[in-house]
């Protein structure tokens, strides 16, 4: 079977085609036009001969006079012939009798076709006779009276017309050959930077391409962008919109397109990432980047995101459901080992010893309550705190409650600020117990203002070095040694993205003091149910501290 043309060739093809209707029609009507032209000017020119020999009064006179044909009237009319360059010159009378021909053997005869000037009209028409296709004039012929006794007829060959218009037929048909030649080569032209420009690929592989293009967009979950070299806007399907905040049409050019600078940066500076996080707003993304090459052709840069924001939160949620587990399991083990304490004592019969240790476990003060009796009335968090004090005292670190702190009102997101908060105490204690201060210990300050949570953290540990400062936020930054035991708390990064989506701040209030560690500070509005006590205690409390 015979394979059908490329696309390229059957353009070439189809353009060359075109070009050659048009400029053959182009031609064949201007040598139409030339001819009927020409043979317009010829039959006026006809007319004028024949009038000019209808006004010549001695063949008007001889004609009407009735004289013998042929004689002074033929040679009038064979003079004029000649020097007009007519075809014939023939004159009548009104009996149809030639009286002048250009061949004498024609002269004294009657004429083929009734002479048609006689109703006293000229005429002019293209007509075969005797001597071939002419064009013909035929007037009337006069007496002196007016009185119509003949009839003049002039004709010029046709061919004659045709070779008059030869020179302008000839430049058309030379014009029309360049103008087919420049057609032909720019159509080459086209039809090269056409297939370089869909890399030779025929229409359907192209129309397959959109299929998949289409397929790809629409039935995956990633969001997808793309810029051509020229860093214009050539993909944004519906995810990508969706992470982004709005959809940005085609043909866009980056800087114009509204998006989010590290998107901007990763798709304008070319980088090549593979499952990088990129916090967008209050989305955390990862981004899969490549450049797209077809040979040594550039194509442009291709951008995938997939939003990890909800799996980020369900891992911190699990972080925090852990460190309480753990920290429940330290607590239950040492109870039992009270227990087993205080089961001994009886069984041994030591019974005033035993009730002055339960005398003394329950002097012993809980984590949630100071020495004055404030209280933390959110059962999630007083439950991290009482699990966070015996973890902390398995490190040898002591874990107190400021005196200043009250929280009467329940948290609205108790898992988010368990998060933030356990991961701030776990921070803490282990800043304190490989601090060089001893005894080691860390301590929380919460307070309400309305409905807005004020927590504060610092630790006797040796504070952030101040090459770390400004990288303690970042993705990934961690302050432990290649050999020390990964954390299970969901980092500061993290911890800040949860207070971000809430409105809040969490930061660095001090790096470091002479009587303790750093300070952290964290402000969620909006994680109470009612109001209660205001920030300036909160200040107060850590005056000396900032």
């Amino acid at each position: 079977m015979l394979r059908a043309p490329r696309m390229a060739t059957q353009a070439l093809l189809a353009q060359v085609a075109v070009l050659v209707v048009v400029l053959g029609a182009g031609l064949a009507i201007t040598v139409e036009l030339l001819r009927h032209s020409s043979e317009r000017q010829y039959e006026q020119r006809a007319l004028a001969v024949a009038r000019t020999v209808a006004e010549d009064p001695v063949v008007a006179r001889r004609v009407g006079a009735g004289a013998d044909p042929g004689g002074e009237v033929e040679d009038i009319a064979e003079a004029v012939r000649r020097r007009t360059g007519m075809l014939f010159v023939v004159v009548t009378d009104r009996h149809g009798i030639r009286y002048a021909h250009p061949d004498p053997a024609e002269v004294g005869k009657e004429v083929s076709t009734p002479p048609t000037a006689l109703d006293g009209r000229d005429s002019v028409s293209v007509q075969r006779g005797t001597l071939g296709v002419s064009a013909r004039a035929k007037v009337p012929l006069r007496s002196a009276d007016g009185t119509i006794v003949g009839e003049v007829s002039t004709g010029v060959r046709v061919g004659t017309a045709l070779e008059a218009a030869a020179p302008l037929i000839r430049d058309q048909a030379v014009l029309s050959t360049g103008a087919l030649f420049l057609g032909v080569g720019v159509t080459v032209l086209l039809t090269r930077r056409l297939k370089k420009q869909t890399h030779g690929l025929e229409p359907a592989e192209l129309a397959e391409l959109l299929r998949e293009q289409q397929a790809v967009l629409h039935g995956v979950g990633d969001g997808v962008l793309a810029v051509d070299p020229l860093n214009r806007i050539t993909v944004c399907n519906e995810e990508a919109a969706r992470l982004l905040g709005g959809p940005v049409p085609p043909g866009t050019a980056l800087p114009d397109s509204g998006l989010p600078p590290p998107v901007q940066r990763v798709l304008g500076e070319r980088q090549e990432l593979r499952q990088s996080v990129a916090v967008v707003g209050s989305r955390m993304l990862v981004m899969t980047s490549q450049s797209v090459r077809r040979g040594e052709c550039d194509l442009g840069h291709v951008l995938t995101l997939r939003d990890r924001t909800e799996l980020d939160e369900l891992e911190c949620e699990r972080s925090a459901l852990r460190a309480l587990s753990d920290a429940l399991r330290a607590q239950a083990h040492e109870y039992t080992n009270r227990l087993h304490t205080l089961s001994g004592m009886l069984a041994a019969g030591d019974v005033p010893d035993a009730q002055a240790y339960l005398r003394e476990l329950a002097a012993a003060p809980l984590a949630t309550e100071s020495r004055d009796g404030a209280r933390i009335a959110d059962p999630y968090l007083r439950g991290l705190l009482a699990a966070k004090t015996a973890t902390a005292s398995e490190h040898g670190v002591e874990l107190r409650l400021d005196d200043d702190s009250n929280l009467p009102g329940r948290l609205t997101e108790p898992l988010d600020v368990v998060s933030v908060v356990g991961n701030l105490l776990d921070n803490a204690v282990r800043a304190a117990a490989s601090g060089r201060r001893r005894p080691a210990w860390a301590e929380l300050s919460v307070l309400a203002e309305g409905d807005t949570l004020h927590v504060a953290v610092v630790d006797s540990g040796d504070g952030v070095p101040d090459e770390d400062v400004e990288q303690l936020f970042q993705r990934g930054f961690t302050t432990r040694s290649a050999g020390q035991r990964p954390s299970h708390g969901i980092g500061l990064f993290l911890a800040r993205q949860l207070v971000t989506k809430h409105g809040g701040e969490l930061r660095l209030g001090q790096a470091g003091g002479a009587e303790h560690g750093a300070v952290f500070l964290v402000s969620v509005p909006g994680a109470l149910e009612r109001r209660s006590r205001t920030k300036s205690e909160l200040q107060a409390t850590h005056g000396g501290m900032r």
